[in-house]
């Protein structure tokens, strides 16, 4: 019997088209409440520091006039350009009102020493206000 051979063939290939559709799979429709799983938390996205404080009073008002100023020329939010990051500075001294006095008074008159051998030239017209409000402003982006 010539046909017996075409059919067996399709009835094999039928067989093996139909498995590999998921057909020879068992699948549960129930699920258990085990199985659900709640959302993962979304993952923590850092904040630079410019963001962290945008809002802040103090922040504001110092970058208002660090703005004005030379300061940007020598320093930078999070990285060393010729002297030290504010983030650097903040880490190294406390937001005190004693730390905040001497720094102003350091800006005023300028130094060497404490972050190399590079001078900071002294801004003698800078306001020993105007220079707290930048110093507090400094001391405030901690990282």
């Amino acid at each position: 019997m010539k046909i017996t051979k075409p059919i067996n063939f399709a009835l094999v290939a039928l067989a093996g088209f139909t498995f590999a559709c998921g057909g020879g799979e068992k699948t549960s429709e129930t699920t258990s409440t085990a199985e659900v799983q709640a959302p993962a938390a979304a993952p923590e996205v850092e904040m630079s520091l410019e963001e962290k404080y945008q809002d802040d009073p103090v922040y504001i008002k110092g970058l208002a006039k660090l703005k004005t100023s030379d300061c940007t020329s020598c320093h930078m939010v999070e990285r060393k350009i010729v002297g030290p990051s504010y983030a650097d500075v903040a880490a190294k001294y406390e937001s005190t009102e004693e730390n905040i006095n001497m720094l102003a008074e350091k800006v005023i008159s300028g130094g060497v020493g404490v972050w190399g051998e590079i001078p900071m030239p002294p801004h003698a017209a800078l306001s020993l206000e105007d220079a707290k409000d930048m110093v507090a402003y400094v001391l405030l982006l901690k990282k």
